[in-house]
């Protein structure tokens, strides 16, 4: 590769931005030329290097490792402690030709008191010298201090006072032991004193225990070693998840000068963070703008639970005893499913054909969703095939239909002759205990260790026959349909084509898009922004044909840098405004104005007069463009809910919350244009509360007929009537209550008179008086009565008045 030196002085900003990108590129190219031999000497080292990685924007990423093991070998893959728990409970593991998978081991993260608790020594994690020989009573030490030395067993450890030649006494440790000769010699711990372990095995606890205190020092490192058995060199494949670092997505979109016919030119990169704990090697690298759903759970610590303490029973005896078989089964099985193409989209009309046990074919056909069903089956395996012309054949291998109980079978057909076969091995049937259980060891030691008992998730291997890199590449695909059936939601991918090198704990800025877009420059004017200058903007439509994930931008505009900024996901085909920088060649203005509320129609009909109402709004914008360049203004005006947009121009697009005016503005001018709205309404009102004045109003304004005021005026009329019959009731019962209040009055009196002449006289007054007022209250009555009766007639045609009327 030849280096080419360019001063940087001489570069313009496209120059620079473009020597940047050649540099990652031929970066990238020497890396991924070194990349075979690190990845064969990795390999050689009982490595398994990553070959696909699979980013997604939740937060995860899917890793698949694929390499070559021999024999009876064991690989490892590092990871990081805050990945072990995501690679525990999604791992899958493939011994690809033969071979199986006995174990998968890791470095314990138990809390590190619970591992020493485990050693000999009773020792803990901060431990003095003193501490530790204390720990060592009993042992068989051997302690030297220049030429002399002493052998013996420990007694104890304590601080003894030593006088020093200067008169000061300090506290020294020491050591008692007790000699083979039954003598007990103390051994002051000063700094020439050595300390050796006589017993072995001591030693070796000791080495245990400082392994535990290095291990604790390095707890964010993990090692999983997986251990496989088989004969020759096989493909080992391995997959799991991990919490990676969300990927980020940049865009540039370069616009053509005026006088240049080509169309705008969009780059789309993204920023990839390595922060697991291998090298990215030539992976095939794909980032996914989804969300999977993923969560934390920390299955790698060790686990306790208190477990209660039963004492036991003091006679136990069970006899042995037998229970009876089934008389009966629950009832037959079924068979149901669905069939679709590669793309997820239904196939009807395919030939479903179960040949079971008995060996004789029960056929369905899928409905218009894709969907069969075959009922009522015999209890047995069955071979499943799925045939429609211009697809090929399907087929489903051992569907186990057991008693009671429906067996789903889902199949994507490709696009293809009648004469090819795609046939999946049904999951009932998954595991080749042939090759995957009994290994060719039979029944010895690795029996019921291989991957059908391995305590971690895995799914069923692919069948085998064809080369291994084939059998790799078809268990990808059956993957990937799984997500294109809308299993992770509305999700998109960019797969690059080529493969990517990103050493651990580094990052990378990799291309995912190049391609000419529809773009249109405007100015862009939002009257909540506040300011009377718009945006510069672009008017883009994604004609990629790809998903564009959301990210920042800049742009390039005549050989130089034109502004920044943020977009939501594009999908492939849409049309959306992305501002960049502000204009400051255009001034915009804005003044409103209301007219008043309008009755536009006046209804009659079952007693109510509904009038119909129009409410009118105009916006004035006022655009001053003082560039010398022409401008294409697009002004965003707020919807709202009832209201109708009308005026000078029609709206170019409306959005949910703005309906936006494209407007042409010349160098040096100034325009104006206005946005009408009209709300229609209505108001209503009992026909019976209606006043002559608001007759009046309405004829005046031609709202109703002429016939239809004078009907008006004939129902105020009536209305009258009922009323001036009101009033009178109403004067009748009032003095019908004025009597009944004098007739108590004069009860009260006539009862404290004593019977002289003169009281005797005001007596016969009074009675006079009552006589006469019953007689009043009499023609009152009868009156009242009568103005009642009245009343109900003046009402009755007062409301059939009413009904009548419709206008």
């Amino acid at each position: 590769m030849m280096t080419r030196q360019v001063s940087l002085r001489s570069w313009t900003s496209v120059s620079v931005f473009a020597g940047l990108l050649a540099f990652v590129f031929s970066g990238t190219d020497l890396i991924r030329a070194q990349a075979p031999q690190a990845s064969a000497a990795t390999q050689a080292a009982g490595r398994l290097p990553v070959r696909r990685v699979v980013l997604y924007k939740s937060g995860v990423g899917y890793f698949e490792h694929l390499g070559k093991v021999r024999g009876n070998q064991t690989v490892t893959i590092d990871f990081t402690s805050g990945q072990l728990d995501d690679v525990l409970k999604s791992l899958t593991t493939l011994d690809l030709d033969g071979g199986r998978v006995l174990g998968v081991n890791y470095n314990s993260e138990a809390a590190l008191d619970r591992r020493l608790a485990a050693l000999r020594l009773p020792v803990g994690e901060d431990t003095t010298r003193a501490q530790f020989l204390t720990a060592l009573r009993g042992a068989k030490i051997d302690v030297r201090s220049g030429a002399n030395h002493v052998t013996g067993r420990l007694l104890s450890v304590e601080q003894l006072p030593e006088r020093k030649p200067d008169g000061t006494i300090l506290q020294v440790d020491t050591l008692s032991l007790v000699t083979d000769a039954g003598e007990i010699e103390a051994v002051a711990l000063t700094p020439g004193v050595s300390v050796h372990l006589v017993d072995t095995d001591l030693s070796k606890e000791v080495g245990r225990y400082l392994t535990l205190m290095a291990s604790a020092r390095d707890q964010d490192a993990r090692r999983l070693a997986i251990s496989t058995t088989g004969t020759g060199e096989r493909d080992l494949f391995v997959s799991y998840i991990s919490e990676v670092p969300v990927w980020k997505a940049t865009y540039r979109l370069v616009l053509p000068a005026a006088t240049d016919s080509r169309k705008p030119l969009l780059q789309g990169w993204a920023i990839v963070d390595n922060t697991v704990g291998e090298d990215w090697d030539d992976v095939e690298l794909s980032l996914v703008a989804g969300a999977p759903q993923s969560f934390v759970q920390s299955i790698s610590q060790p686990y306790y639970v208190q477990r209660p303490v039963v004492g036991l029973p003091e006679r136990a005896s069970t006899a042995p005893q037998t229970h009876e078989s089934a008389i009966s089964t629950v009832g037959p099985g079924a068979m149901a499913g669905t069939v679709t193409d590669t793309t997820g989209g239904a196939l009807p009309g395919v030939t479903v054909s179960a040949v079971g046990p008995r060996g004789v074919p029960v056929v369905a056909t899928t409905n218009s969703s894709g969907h069969f069903e075959l009922p009522s089956l015999a209890l047995g395996s069955y071979d499943v095939t799925f045939e429609l012309t211009g697809f090929k054949t399907g087929l489903r291998r051992s569907v186990l239909v057991v008693a009671g109980s429906q067996a789903v079978v889902d199949m994507k057909l490709e696009v293809g002759a009648l004469t090819e076969t795609v046939t999946v091995t049904a999951a009932s049937s998954a595991l080749d205990t042939k090759n995957r259980a009994s290994g060719a060891g039979g029944a010895g030691r690795g029996a019921g260790r291989g991957y059908a008992a391995m305590p971690l998730a895995a799914p069923a291997p692919p069948p085998p026959p064809p080369p291994s890199p084939e059998r790799v590449s078809t268990f990808r695909s059956q993957q990937q349909s799984a997500a294109d059936a809308g299993q992770l939601g509305d999700l998109f991918e960019y797969k690059l084509k080529e493969p990517v090198t990103i050493h651990k704990n580094q990052s990378a800025l990799v291309p995912i898009l190049s391609g000419e877009v529809e773009a249109e420059k405007v100015s862009l004017w939002n009257a909540s922004s506040g300011g009377a200058r718009p945006l510069r903007a672009v008017w883009v439509t994604n004609a990629t044909g790809l998903t564009l994930d959301g990210g920042s931008f800049s742009v390039i505009e005549g050989q130089v840098f034109a502004g920044e900024g943020l977009v939501d996901p594009l999908k492939a085909g849409e049309k959306r405004l992305l501002s960049y920088a502000a204009d400051l060649g255009v001034r915009i203005d804005s003044k409103g104005e209301s007219a008043p509320t309008k009755v536009t129609r006046v209804t009659v009909a079952r007693g109510l007069v509904t009038q119909q109402t129009e409410e009118r709004q105009r916006r004035t914008y006022t655009a001053r463009n003082e560039d010398t360049e022409p401008r294409v203004l697009v002004i965003e005006h707020p919807v709202r809910a009832g209201w109708t947009v009308g005026g000078t121009l029609t709206p170019a697009e409306s959005t949910a919350e703005w309906h936006r005016f494209r407007l042409p503005v010349a160098p040096k001018t100034t325009v104006n244009f206005v946005v009408e709205e009209t709300h229609q309404g209505q108001m209503q009102y009992a026909l019976s509360s209606i006043t002559d004045d608001q007759i009046a109003v309405l004829v005046r304004d031609n709202l109703i007929a002429p016939q239809t005021a004078a009907s008006l005026r004939q129902i105020l009329a009536q209305k009258a009537e009922v009323a001036r019959i009101n009033s009178e009731i109403a004067a009748r019962e009032n003095e019908i209550d004025a009597i009944g209040d004098d007739q108590e009055r004069v009860r009260e009196n006539m009862k404290s008179l004593k019977g002289s002449p003169e009281e005797k006289q005001l007596l016969q007054r009074y009675v006079k008086q009552l006589d006469n007022q019953e007689n009043r209250l009499e023609v009152l009555r009868r009156e009242g009565q009568k103005l009642v009766d009245d009343r109900e007639k003046a009402q009755a045609e007062l409301n059939r008045m009413i009904e009548a009327l419709s206008s």
